[in-house]
Parts: structure tokens; sequence; C-alpha cells
């Protein structure tokens, strides 16, 4: 199957899902528990064929993306989910051409908090983009938390003073 394939598929996966998740009554509730179920057994045998991969072969696996997500989604992804938040930012930092910045501040209880100064009136847009890139490469991450970056001035540059010139 090629990528558009796998994205056609995905898209009419997860209308038959939101489908399920509405079924009322027992029946919606086999449906929604044979889905669970199924999703743990492939789950499962996806940590196993990692394992028998090794750790190079594993790491190989997770940079494809669709098996990347489904390692993340899985818990089993051999990078964690802030080194892979990390490396995304990177990638949108290199974008920015000098126009603003993204950093991960830390990744706490699964939240991930970015800090982004510049971007002017549209640093909305920078949040959601850098939100949807995040939970695009980490999709194992609870949420994005978008923090300003560092407003302290350091003292260092309030004591220097520049030389006058005469």
């Amino acid at each position: 199957m090629d990528d558009g394939q796998v994205e056609a598929l995905l898209e009419q996966l997860d209308r038959m899902l939101a489908q399920v998740e509405t079924m009322p009554g027992p029946e919606g509730r086999v449906a929604r528990d044979a889905v669970a179920a199924l999703s743990q057994v492939y789950g499962e045998a996806l940590a196993r064929a990692v394992e028998l991969a090794g750790v190079e072969e594993g790491r190989a696996m997770a940079g494809d993306e669709l098996v990347g997500h489904l390692l993340a989604l899985h818990g089993i992804h051999p990078e964690p989910a802030a080194a892979r938040a990390a490396q995304a930012l990177a990638q949108v930092q290199a974008t920015l051409h000098g126009r603003g910045s993204v950093a991960l501040a830390d990744v706490h209880d699964g939240v991930a908090r970015v800090e982004i100064s510049g971007g002017g009136c549209g640093s909305t847009d920078l949040a959601a983009a850098v939100t949807e890139v995040l939970l695009g490469e980490a999709p194992d991450l609870a949420g994005v938390e978008t923090v300003p970056a560092g407003a302290f001035v350091p003292l260092d540059s309030l004591r220097r003073r520049p030389a006058r010139s005469r």
C-alpha cells in the first residue's frame, strides 16, 4: 500500500470508529470492547516484533511514519516522547528563519510545555502549528501547552553599559 492508500484507509477507519463510539446499547459496548481487544492484541504483537528485531532494527522501524505512530500509541516507541518532541521542534525552528523561536520547556505528566517567542500577530497560528506537529510526531503525548519564552531580562545585561561615543 502506498502512503495515499494508507491515509485513505485511516480516514475511513476514523469514520467507522466514530460510528462505533456512538452505537447505543449492548451491541455498541460489544463493538467497542472488540475494537479495544483487537488493538491490544496488535499492540502486543508489535511489541514482540520490535523486541525480536532488536534495538537498532526497532529504531529503524520507528523511523517509518505509520509504524512509528503505532509504536507510540502502544507505548513501545524506542525514543521517549520528550526526545521526539524536541526533534520535531528543532524542525519547526528551522522553518521560522529567525522570525521567532520555539523550544521544549519540559514534558510533565505527558503534556509538552513549549516556549514560543516572536511570531507577531501570527503567534496563535504558530502555537496551533506547533501543537499539530508535536502530536503528529508524538501521538502518545496527552497534550501540548504553549508558554511565553523567558520574559525576564538577565541581570548581567542590566549591569553592562555600552561604551559611550565621544
